[in-house]
């Protein structure tokens, strides 16, 4: 991944995300450190979807891995080869299989978190839909000698029906292409006749916020909606909907898998995994067009015979010698991926971009020494339970928090700082029993 200068902005987002611990959404490329092969493969699978092909994977670790930063990495890296990208945490309310609105929860949730090469604030799907309908009544009218003002008189309508159905009919997967072609259809008709309630409604639609076949009838004269039962029909003509409009395919990371390991009920667990077993079907046969699927997912969550995905009979099937595999060999190029911890060296090379990151984000020139990096790490690797317990994450807060207490009190060094912080070394330990699966680190 290029490294493009950073600006102070960038710096200040990317640290405020580190220190409250979570990945940065933006500028994940000035912390990319150890991925190498990581990022190889991600981009060979991306050349791949921008041929029409489609994929899903597991990124599986706990303590180290880098699971969501994996995640927003892919994020990055689509973005820049212009697909559409949406990444998202499954919850207790957000999951793959519910009869009472927790898996249309999940796609609105998808829906809701879109974001594209030049928006990336999320909410992106009208901006997709706005700039294509602008682009399609261009060529329109290029087409018929006609302007496009002469083109949103309704006695031309018909002439931007045609071309709407025409793309969604197209779709590979049919299930409801022809009422997403309602939808658009009612969207040109809101901007055609200055009629901003109606592309509302037409957006709400696509977002699946229109529960109800009988709203959905009354404002759009659509006789369906989007609910627990079709939503992955749904997401597939999304992601063919982007195909011809001109994007590169579509990609969905979901993170905390885990959530789904922790479903109470062997049932429920079942019928979700049941629904991650029709879309790894689907994208591994190029049934879904245009698709990438990630999951950031713990061990337990994919290799537990009792209750992960492994304890699915069919899941388990097609990953094959992936779980059985000598857990101590890379291999990218497999469904299941597990990321091995960053090394000392590597955790080291990224404590060097975090002190440069800090000094732009807060336009200082904090000096630390290599040895000074070589002594923080050595102090927090030789703490008690720093071996089972300790994550990047810890260790980038307290270096940063180190940083900053520095840039706050000029008189005292980070040795001195260092060295007040660890002289009462405090032991490492878990937040709480099932710590194992609750932690993401990078």
């Amino acid at each position: 991944m290029a490294e493009s200068k950073l600006r102070k902005k960038d710096a200040q987002t990317i640290i405020a995300s580190l220190e409250a611990g979570v990945v940065p959404v933006k500028g994940v490329q000035h912390v990319l450190v150890g991925r190498s092969n990581e990022v190889k493969e991600i981009i060979d699978t991306l050349q791949k979807l921008e041929d029409g092909n489609s994929d899903l994977r597991f990124w599986v670790g706990d303590f180290g891995s880098g699971k969501s930063f994996v995640l927003r990495t892919i994020e990055s890296l689509a973005l820049q080869k212009n697909f559409v990208v949406s990444t998202i945490d499954l919850t207790p309310t957000r999951r793959f299989y519910d009869s009472s609105g927790k898996a249309l929860a999940l796609y609105n949730e998808v829906v809701n978190k879109i974001v594209i090469k030049n928006n990336r604030d999320g909410n992106a799907i009208e901006t997709i839909v706005q700039q294509w309908i602008q682009v399609l009544l261009e060529q329109i009218a290029a087409e018929n000698s006609l302007t496009v003002p002469v083109l949103l008189e309704k006695s031309h309508w018909k002439l931007v029906e045609n071309a709407i159905l025409k793309t969604t009919n197209s779709f590979y997967s049919s299930g409801l292409s022809y009422e997403f072609g309602q939808a658009l259809m009612k969207y040109f008709e809101g901007i055609a006749g200055d009629n901003m309630s109606l592309q509302i409604e037409a957006i709400r639609w696509i977002r699946g916020d229109i529960t109800t076949k009988t709203e959905a009838s009354k404002e759009l004269g659509i006789k369906n909606v989007i609910n627990d039962a079709n939503y992955l029909i749904a997401l597939k003509n999304l992601a063919e909907l982007f195909l011809k409009i001109g994007y590169k395919g579509f990609v969905i990371n979901f993170d905390e898998s885990v959530n789904l390991y922790k479903l109470p009920r062997a049932l429920t667990r079942e019928k979700n995994y049941e629904m991650i077993l029709n879309l790894y079907n689907e994208t591994k046969t190029n049934e879904a067009k245009g698709l990438f699927i990630n999951f950031g997912a713990t061990k337990n969550t994919v290799y537990d015979e009792r209750r992960g995905l492994a304890s699915y009979g069919a899941l388990k099937t097609r990953f094959g010698n992936e779980l059985m595999k000598n857990k101590d060999y890379v291999n990218v190029n497999s469904t299941v991926i597990d990321l091995k911890p960053l090394t000392a060296e590597e955790i080291f090379i990224l404590l060097t971009k975090l002190l440069e990151i800090y000094n732009t984000a807060y336009q200082t020139a904090l000096s630390v020494t290599d040895s000074e990096i070589q002594q923080y790490m050595e102090d927090q690797l030789n703490r008690p339970g720093a071996a089972a317990f300790l994550t990047p994450r810890s260790v980038i807060k307290d270096f940063i928090e180190i940083l900053s207490l520095q840039r706050q009190n000029p008189d005292h060094s980070f040795g001195q700082i260092l060295s007040d912080r660890f002289g009462r070394r405090q032991s490492v330990v878990a937040k709480d029993a099932d710590d194992h699966d609750e932690i993401e680190v990078y």
